[in-house]
C-alpha cells in the first residue's frame, strides 16, 4: 500500500462514520414521525399566553403583504398576540405597504418600526434586538418576511412551550411554497424536507435537541433577557441562539404540525449567496463554542459541535481529497490499489443516500413520486456537489474576514414575485 491508499482509507473511514450518524438520525426521525402521526395536535390549556411576533424585513415589499396577512389570520385570540414588523432601512415601498395594512386593520396589535441607516441596516440580529425593545409578550415568535404560516401554526407552537417548562423554544416545520418553479427549487424542497426529518426530528427523538431554523419558532422572553438579546456579529443568528439555549439547560422541541410556507431562492446566484452566509454563520458559531467540546458541563451541545465540526471540516476535507485522488488516478497521475473497493463503497453510499432521502419524503403527502425519485438521484451528482463548493467558499470567506479582523456582512436573500 502507498500513501494514496492510506489517504483513501482515512477518507473512507471519515465519510462512512458520518454516513452512519445520518443513518441513525434517519431511523430516529422516522420513529418520531410515526409517533407524531398518532398524537392529537397540541392544545393550549387555560389562558392563552401573550405572544409577540417579530418580523425583520429589509426591502421585502414583494412578499411582506402576504406575510402580514397570514400572521393576522392566525387561529389565536387577536388580543393575545402582537405583530411587530421591523422595516429595517428599506429603500423600496415596504413602509407604504405596511402603513396601508395598519390602516385597513384598525384595533389590531400591529406595530411597524421603520429604521434608517443609522439605527438599522445592520442585519437580522440587530433588527430583532430593535423589535424586542417594544415586545410585550411572555413568549416571542419569529417569522421571516417571506413566510405564510398555516392557520394554527402559532397555537401549536405556544401550546408546546406553555405545557413544558423544560422547553426553551419550539420550532415548527417549513415548506417550500415555490417548489414548482424550476429544478433548483425542487432540489431545495427535497433538501428541506430531508433535513427536518433526518436531522431535526432524529436529534429530538434521540437527544431532545434541535437547531432553531430562523423562522417559525417560539421562545421564552426570559431566555432573551438572560442572554442579552441576539448576537449582532452572528450572521447565522438561529444557530447561535440555539447553542445559548442549550447552555442554559433548556431543550428545543420540533413540532412538525406547526407549518409555515416560505419562498426559496429561484436562481443559483441567490442560492449561492444565501448558503455562503449560512456556512460563514455556522462556522462562526462553531469557533465561538469549540471549547465546550471538552467541557464536562456542556454535554448537551457536544453533539452539535461535533456535527458542525465534522460537516464543515472533516467531511469536507475527506470529500475533496477523495475526489482529487479519484480524478488523478483516472488520469494516470497516481496509483492506488484500493480504488475498486472505494468505488464499491461510493456506490453503496449513493444507494443509501437515495433510500434515506426517499424515506424522509414518505412523511409528506404528495412528495413520494417517481419524478422525485429521479430528482433525488440527480441531486447526488449535482446539488450535493454544489454544497461542497459553497462550503469551501464559505469557510474561505470566513477565514478571510478573520484575517482582516472584520465582521461578516449580512446578506439579505432576494425575493421573487409570486
Amino acid at each position: 500500500m502507498n500513501v494514496f491508499d492510506y489517504l483513501m482509507l482515512i477518507n473512507i473511514f471519515l465519510i462512512w462514520s458520518l454516513l452512519f450518524v445520518n443513518i441513525v438520525l434517519i431511523v430516529a426521525g422516522y420513529v418520531y414521525y410515526l409517533k407524531v402521526e398518532k398524537e392529537p395536535p397540541p392544545e393550549i390549556i387555560g389562558e392563552h399566553p401573550f405572544v409577540s411576533i417579530m418580523v425583520p424585513a429589509h426591502n421585502e415589499g414583494v412578499v411582506i403583504v402576504k406575510t402580514v396577512a397570514a400572521l393576522l389570520a392566525f387561529d389565536y385570540p387577536w388580543d393575545r398576540y402582537e405583530i411587530i414588523v421591523i422595516n429595517d432601512n428599506s429603500s423600496d415601498n415596504s413602509a407604504e405597504l405596511l402603513k396601508e395594512i395598519q390602516d385597513t386593520n384598525p384595533g389590531r396589535n400591529l406595530t411597524v418600526i421603520n429604521t434608517d441607516n443609522i439605527t438599522g441596516g445592520k442585519g437580522k440580529s440587530n433588527a430583532l434586538n430593535i423589535g424586542y425593545q417594544q415586545a410585550k409578550g411572555e413568549f416571542v415568535a419569529i417569522y421571516d418576511a417571506d413566510n405564510t404560516p398555516e392557520h394554527k401554526a402559532l397555537s401549536y407552537l405556544a401550546a408546546e412551550l406553555k405545557a413544558d417548562d423544560s422547553l426553551g423554544a419550539v420550532i415548527g416545520k417549513f415548506r417550500t411554497r415555490n417548489k414548482e418553479v424550476n429544478l433548483l427549487t425542487r432540489f431545495i424542497n427535497i433538501e428541506t424536507l430531508s433535513f427536518q426529518w433526518m436531522a431535526q426530528a432524529g436529534r429530538w427523538q434521540l437527544m431532545k435537541l434541535c437547531t432553531i431554523p430562523g423562522t417559525n419558532f417560539i421562545l421564552r422572553r426570559t431566555i432573551i433577557e438572560a442572554i442579552g438579546g441576539w448576537d449582532e456579529k452572528a450572521v447565522a443568528e438561529d444557530t447561535e441562539i440555539s447553542f445559548r439555549i442549550y447552555l442554559m439547560g433548556y431543550k428545543i422541541k420540533f413540532q412538525p404540525k406547526a407549518v409555515t410556507w416560505e419562498q426559496e431562492p429561484q436562481t443559483l446566484g441567490v442560492w449561492f449567496r444565501q448558503r455562503t452566509r449560512w456556512v460563514k454563520g455556522n462556522v462562526y458559531v462553531l469557533i465561538k463554542n469549540i471549547g465546550y467540546l471538552v467541557d464536562r458541563d456542556a454535554r448537551k451541545i457536544r453533539f452539535d459541535i461535533f456535527y458542525f465540526l465534522s460537516t464543515y471540516f472533516l467531511l469536507l476535507t475527506a470529500l475533496v481529497v477523495s475526489d482529487v485522488i479519484f480524478f488523478m488516478n483516472m488520469a494516470g497521475l497516481v496509483s492506488t490499489t484500493i480504488q475498486g473497493f472505494s468505488n464499491l463503497l461510493w456506490f453503496t453510499a449513493f444507494i443509501m443516500f437515495i433510500l434515506g432521502v426517499f424515506i424522509a419524503l414518505t412523511t409528506e403527502k404528495g412528495e413520494m413520486t417517481v419524478s422525485n425519485f429521479f430528482i433525488i438521484a440527480l441531486m447526488y451528482f449535482t446539488y450535493c456537489q454544489m454544497w461542497i463548493i459553497v462550503t469551501v467558499y464559505g469557510v474561505f470567506q470566513y477565514l478571510k474576514d478573520r484575517i482582516k479582523k472584520q465582521d461578516s456582512k449580512w446578506y439579505k436573500t432576494e425575493r421573487f414575485q409570486g
